[in-house]
């Protein structure tokens, strides 16, 4: 076998790609002064939180997932369609297979935060 794709099915195996992209965003999106320590302390926190069952680091918590959804629901009609759900998740760089909705059911708020937190959690957990 040639040593690239073995390396290549060795980083896909280890979910390296995925975490990669997870820590540069959640650089981008904090932007701290010192990006190394930053990392460090990232993967720290991973760690503590594999171990003891605390939250993982996220991109977004609680008020930060209350206004996307508020976003997503103009009408304010409490809930969300299949296709937006879908739609932020991947915005999120979450997974959006394997959602057990059909096309016609709604999201709510608390369902739609609820949803986030654990892909969030199996995300991290999978690293």
């Amino acid at each position: 076998m040639d040593r690239e794709v073995e390396g290549r099915e060795y980083l896909a195996r280890h979910k390296i790609p995925d975490l990669l992209h997870t820590l540069s965003a959640l650089l981008l999106f904090h932007r701290p002064e010192r990006p190394r320590e930053f990392l460090i302390k990232i993967l720290e926190k991973v760690k503590v939180a594999r171990l003891t069952g605390v939250d993982f680091p996220n991109l977004m918590d609680e008020s930060n997932l209350d206004s996307m959804f508020e976003m997503l629901d103009v009408p304010g009609e409490g809930y969300i369609n299949v296709k937006q759900y879908k739609g932020a998740l991947e915005s999120l760089g979450l997974s959006s297979k394997d959602e057990p909705y059909g096309e016609t059911d709604l999201i709510t708020q608390s369902v739609f935060k609820e949803n986030v937190m654990k892909k969030y959690a199996e995300m991290w957990a999978a690293f």
